[in-house]
């Protein structure tokens, strides 16, 4: 393992914010799935919670990363959770979420990239990557629902 003197202290920088950020992400979508449950928006409650694992998997290889490190993980804050009141405003709120996150990944690969750090460039690039695609899918989702193009009952069955 790498010590943490070695580390850039940057990157460490970068790694817990997107720890916090992931996981607030998680929490953010897990609300969000129950609520359109309670809805009776099963889809979008379905699609929801599967947004929720996909977080969870980015912040379970941010907290790999600061493992390989030699740091011990900490999240250290998380945000509060959007709602809205309904699919629609939760989704906008999703969108600016997911900005946020992108806006942090390109900052941490381009900071990377300059510092000659390939490997955590590699991660946060993935990251942003997978960030990036998902805020265009939500762009999508929402442009449906507004458009009226899905008339089926569930307004989530977009996708």
């Amino acid at each position: 393992m790498t010590s943490r003197m070695a580390a850039d202290q940057q990157v460490l920088g970068y790694l817990g914010r997107a720890l916090s950020l992931e996981l607030s992400a998680v929490q953010l979508y897990t609300a969000q799935a129950r609520l359109a449950e309670s809805w009776s928006l099963s889809e979008a409650a379905e699609r929801l919670r599967g947004e929720a694992h996909e977080e969870m998997t980015h912040a379970e290889r941010i907290i790999g990363r600061m493992l390989a490190l030699g740091v011990a993980p900490g999240a250290s804050q998380l945000r509060p959770v959007g709602l809205g009141t309904n699919l629609s405003e939760m989704l906008r709120y999703d969108q600016a979420f997911e900005m946020e996150l992108v806006g942090l990944y390109e900052d941490a690969a381009r900071h990377c990239g300059r510092a000659g750090l390939s490997e955590d460039r590699l991660l946060f690039q993935a990251l942003l990557e997978e960030e990036q695609a998902h805020a265009r899918e939500l762009a999508g989702w929402i442009g449906q629902l507004e458009s009226g193009v899905n008339q089926r009952r569930d307004p989530g069955a977009a996708f």
